[in-house]
């Protein structure tokens, strides 16, 4: 069974900077899958963050582009993302997710909190 482990969440003010990671494991094909981080605040739908493909091509939500980076570690089955010039509105529970042969896996989720 896949198991995804999100981490680095917490509590930051505007401006800062956080750096979330994801950990999968479970005998994953983590090299062929596509990685993802969503997000959902209170009272709002789960959107799409960023996603990075097995080639390594990146997608970003309009929202997020310039100032988050997703990457990833084939060899040590992680995926992180990078935010950077956070913003109030971006706090929101981050969830990570893995998409492989038609299926979809996701983490537990980690706090994002942006506030002064």
């Amino acid at each position: 069974q896949v198991q995804l482990v999100e981490s680095g969440g917490g509590l930051v003010q505007p401006g800062g900077s956080l750096r979330l990671s994801c950990a999968a494991s479970g005998g994953t094909i983590f090299s062929i899958s596509t990685m993802g981080w969503y997000r959902q605040a209170p009272g709002k739908e789960r959107e799409l963050v960023a996603t990075i493909a097995s080639v390594g091509s990146m997608n970003y939500a309009d929202s997020v582009k310039d100032r988050f980076t997703i990457s990833r570690e084939n060899g040590k089955n992680m995926v992180y993302l990078q935010m950077n010039s956070l913003k109030p509105e971006d706090t929101a529970v981050y969830y990570c997710k893995l998409r492989v042969v038609g299926r979809d896996f996701w983490g537990q989720g980690t706090q994002v909190t942006v506030s002064s």
